[in-house]
């Protein structure tokens, strides 16, 4: 992998925090159009279920965000859930998503597809 850019990396950082603070499946953050940050872990409620990087865009979608930048979730998954990519997809059809391990290495780049 490439040399992350230092706003990538700290997205992934948020992400494995989110994970880590709750013990949750996955964490996952994203960064918007203008530079704000959005954090959040899995969501396994009886009447509710969010992978993280859709609480994370629901989070940024409902403070307003214009757009994203990129995405990243930290996760033991092999893949990212393509529910998750559509998410990202549906506010920002060019937005990389980073994928990394519980350590924070990005072990893929989802780039879109033309």
């Amino acid at each position: 992998m490439p040399e992350l850019d230092p706003e990538d990396q700290k997205i992934v950082t948020l992400a494995r925090s989110s994970r880590a603070r709750v013990q949750a499946a996955e964490g996952a953050a994203v960064r918007d159009t203008d530079g704000r940050t959005y954090a959040a872990a899995t969501v396994a409620l009886p009447s509710l279920q969010l992978t993280a990087l859709q609480a994370a865009v629901a989070a940024a979608v409902s403070s307003g965000a214009p757009g994203l930048e990129a995405a990243a979730v930290v996760t033991g998954a092999d893949a990212v859930d393509e529910a998750s990519v559509a998410a990202v997809r549906d506010l920002a059809p060019t937005a990389p998503v980073l994928r990394a391990d519980a350590s924070g290495t990005v072990v893929q780049i989802l780039e879109p597809t033309a």
